[in-house]
């Protein structure tokens, strides 16, 4: 049998952290090592239990911490202290500007998601196996909403129906394969969409997934 992730679990609110805790325990693929209530206490935790994940809420108590951005604070030390350590972010904004805090010092490691997919096992399984290998993941919902922002302001040259699909299951840190069976397109259908996205984006072709993510959000990122 493959190794658990060893996890540790943040929210102040009891019944979120112990329900986020059995589910996925409940999965057989990950151990929950700790559940904590607040920043403070998770970065004790990484540092005392060495999990390969963190799970945190955006918002806990603290006084250290900015107020609105705890846990992508902690995430931030927990990074730089314990590189290893991968990080998923559970927030309830889907507003991008939250999202770009995160990453804004890098993507590896680092996923961000909106909070109800915790009721969806295999959304959050996938974003903790994804950071544990270094990987990273943004919610296809705030892609979505920046991607109509940015048809709004009309400075995107227009990606096709196809290209924009490409476009949320990349950012969803999948693999040319993994799109290929969400979309139920060949492997070189799919590299030819993610070709022609990086060649409209002007950007560099990369196959290294948290470098994929980077550049949908270098995209998508903030107008100057």
């Amino acid at each position: 049998m493959a190794e658990q992730i060893r996890t540790v679990v943040a929210d102040d609110h009891y019944l979120v952290r112990e329900g986020t805790r059995r589910l996925l325990e409940l999965s057989g693929e990950v151990s929950v090592v700790g559940a904590v209530g607040d920043a403070d206490e998770l970065l004790d935790a990484v540092r005392r239990l060495r999990p390969h994940v963190v799970v945190t809420d955006i918002r806990m108590p603290g006084g250290q911490w900015r107020q609105g951005f705890e846990g992508i604070d902690a995430a931030h030390r927990i990074r730089a202290a314990h590189p290893e350590v991968g990080v998923v972010v559970l927030s309830q904004f889907s507003d991008a500007l939250f999202a770009f805090e995160l990453f804004k010092h890098g993507t590896e490691g680092y996923a961000y998601l909106l909070k109800d997919r915790v009721g969806d096992l295999d959304e959050l399984l996938g974003a903790i196996q994804a950071v544990a290998a270094g990987g990273s993941v943004i919610d296809p919902k705030v892609v979505e909403g920046l991607l109509a922002r940015r048809d709004v302001r009309g400075q995107q040259e227009e990606l096709t129906a196809r290209e924009r699909d490409v476009l949320r299951e990349m950012a969803h840190g999948r693999t040319n394969a993994a799109i290929a069976r969400a979309l139920h397109l060949s492997i070189s259908s799919v590299e030819k969409n993610v070709n022609a996205i990086f060649t409209k984006l002007g950007l560099e072709n990369s196959g290294d997934v948290h470098r994929r993510v980077a550049a949908v959000l270098a995209y998508l990122g903030p107008e100057p």
